[in-house]
């Protein structure tokens, strides 16, 4: 492993069609809470693979989130090896986990997590920033991805000049813009209506037909049921992993 560069991603790892994406290998991510050990996570094996368009569900306390944040790079497992790209995240240093958020993953939150202060257009411009990536560049990047969610007249607005749905397809867009391995959604139509959900899940289900691979934590049966995969967390453990089904939270 080369520490100095941190190159661990790139054209070899996306080419490796069979490999999957995600590999959990007997994951524990363990708590303290005063003299009890608290198993968020509780020896979860998983694997997805590229293109693959999955829901994780279950109570509150099953361990959902802490399993996006591990996938996501925000955390790291107590015990086990999570491999991205065929990369054992464990072995890396915070400089090379910062990289992997950056280049490999797109997150997408209930919240939108969008700069209040800044246009759509520098929303989405953003994450290129830590790239390098000459300013006239990652202008024409970023007005293309947001043309891309039906928001190419939106560019100067503002989150608070937006509608909820709206501000939802700017954070689409910037998670988007960097080519990531994975999309990862947490709850992302949370904080929409019902109709401005459908809206947002039509437009996400669009992504996986391109070869998006998506990961969704939602408690939404009928959110869920846009997946292709449903995984179901209890105590910390896979309870059910189903294909083509709807499972309910």
């Amino acid at each position: 492993m080369n520490r100095d560069t941190g190159e661990k991603f790139g054209p070899m790892h996306r080419g490796d069609r069979e490999a999957p994406v995600i590999q959990f290998k007997n994951i524990y991510r363990t708590y303290e809470m005063g003299d009890q050990i608290l198993n968020a996570l509780d020896g979860v094996d998983l694997d997805i693979s590229r293109n693959e368009y999955v829901a994780i569900i279950g109570a509150s306390g099953s361990g959902k989130s802490t399993m996006m944040n591990i996938i996501g790079c925000l955390d790291r497992a107590t015990k086990g090896d999570y491999l991205l790209n065929g990369t054992n995240v464990g072995e890396m240093s915070e400089a090379e986990l910062a990289k992997a958020r950056n280049r490999e993953i797109g997150f997408v939150f209930q919240s939108f997590n969008l700069l209040s202060r800044a246009s759509a257009l520098k929303n989405v411009m953003q994450p290129l920033v830590y790239r390098g990536i000459p300013r006239s560049e990652r202008k024409r990047l970023a007005s293309e991805a947001l043309t891309n969610v039906g928001l190419g007249d939106r560019l100067e607005s503002r989150p608070n000049q937006m509608s909820g749905g709206q501000r939802q397809r700017v954070a689409i867009a910037r998670a988007l813009i960097g080519n990531p391995a994975i999309l990862l959604a947490d709850e992302p139509t949370g904080n929409l209506d019902s109709k401005t959900s459908q809206e947002i899940m039509t437009l996400i289900d669009q992504l996986h037909q391109k070869g998006q691979t998506i990961i969704m934590v939602t408690h939404e049966p009928d959110i869920a049921a846009h997946c292709d995969r449903v995984i179901k967390l209890t105590d910390g453990k896979v309870e059910s992993d189903e294909r083509k089904q709807m499972v309910a939270a």
